[in-house]
């Protein structure tokens, strides 16, 4: 490690350090520590410490915002990379955003500048990239309806994929199935609107998101993804009283209201007593908690449902 990390330390635009507790880095507040950590400012030193990374045979992942990110108590044994560039910049109506900018600096960059598309999105923490990666999104508005270009590292070459080779769908695009894809930037396409408009409608949607996940609370927000009607069995679907449906998706708090999830909790891991499907750390929380609460909780939903829910988090180090 020690020579790979002396390595890694001569690629211009990387820091690098060594046994960093990765708790820092994610909004849960736990995990172990990382080896080494390395934060590139360009995508060329990036992919170059992916290239020394394999060459050195040492194990390495990536880690962006951290938000919807759970961390083994145990660290990762290896190498954790994070894309520092934030750059954001406008022409016209289309804006172009680096991956670890914050959602929430484009939002108000795109509000800023009377551009319509992701006001609905204000309050949702975590990267630009993580965003793309996942296809975040809010009161019917998801990221894939502006990104209109997105750049990215396909384990091999710089390249860029327009919006339909991104594969977006609910909560899900290309990128987070070829785990070997590390995306860049992206460019979206907004449309002129009335900034004071905007503004107001992204304040109203952050003071009823801010009651409901507060800023301080140790979460990554709603911890599984909700359910298209559609896709439910029949006779599950016939269950859903028709008041839950919300654009064509049952809410997961919905089937874990069912089990009796609120309250629920594991240590310091809990369930919160007023939403079944916000599980946050209390103080001094343990991964192996909030995972053991998890399994138990798809659990109980599989049992009662037949339904397998689906997790909007992501592990490391497991």
């Amino acid at each position: 490690m020690a020579e790979a990390v002396e390595r890694l330390s001569a690629i211009p635009n990387l820091t690098v350090s060594q046994n960093v507790a990765l708790s820092r880095y994610t909004r849960f507040g736990l995990g172990g520590p990382a080896a080494a950590l390395a934060e590139a400012s360009t995508p060329e030193a990036f992919v170059a410490a992916i290239e020394l990374a394999r060459a050195s045979g040492l194990p390495w992942t990536i880690v962006g915002g951290g938000t919807n990110l759970i961390v083994s108590d145990r660290g990762f044994p290896g190498l954790v990379l994070r894309l520092t560039a934030a750059a954001i910049s406008a022409d016209g109506s289309r804006v172009r955003a680096d991956a670890g900018a914050s959602l929430q600096d484009l939002v108000d960059f795109t509000i800023g500048a009377g551009l319509a598309g992701l006001e609905t999105m204000t309050g949702i923490p975590g990267s630009v990239g993580a965003a793309v990666y996942g296809n975040a999104g809010a009161y019917g508005r998801s990221i894939s309806q502006s990104a209109s270009r997105v750049r990215f590292f396909d384990g091999a070459a710089i390249r860029e994929f327009d919006n339909a080779e991104c594969e977006f769908a609910y909560r899900e695009s290309v990128f987070k199935r070829r785990k070997e894809c590390v995306i860049f930037s992206v460019e979206l396409s907004l449309q002129p609107a009335d900034h004071a408009e905007l503004r107001q409608r992204a304040d109203e949607i952050l003071r009823v998101r801010n009651q409901k996940y507060p800023p301080t609370m140790k979460c990554a927000g709603s911890i599984f993804k909700n359910l298209l009607l559609d896709d439910l069995p029949e006779a599950v679907a016939g269950q859903v009283p028709p008041a839950v449906v919300r654009e064509g998706k049952v809410p997961a708090a919905y089937f874990l209201d069912q089990v009796g999830a609120k309250g629920t909790q594991r240590g310091d891991i809990h369930v919160a007593d007023y939403h079944a499907n916000l599980i946050y750390n209390a103080g001094a929380g343990a991964a192996d908690d909030l995972v053991s609460l998890v399994d138990d909780l798809k659990a109980r939903v599989r049992r009662k449902f037949g339904l397998e829910l689906e997790e909007e988090v992501q592990y490391v180090g497991f």
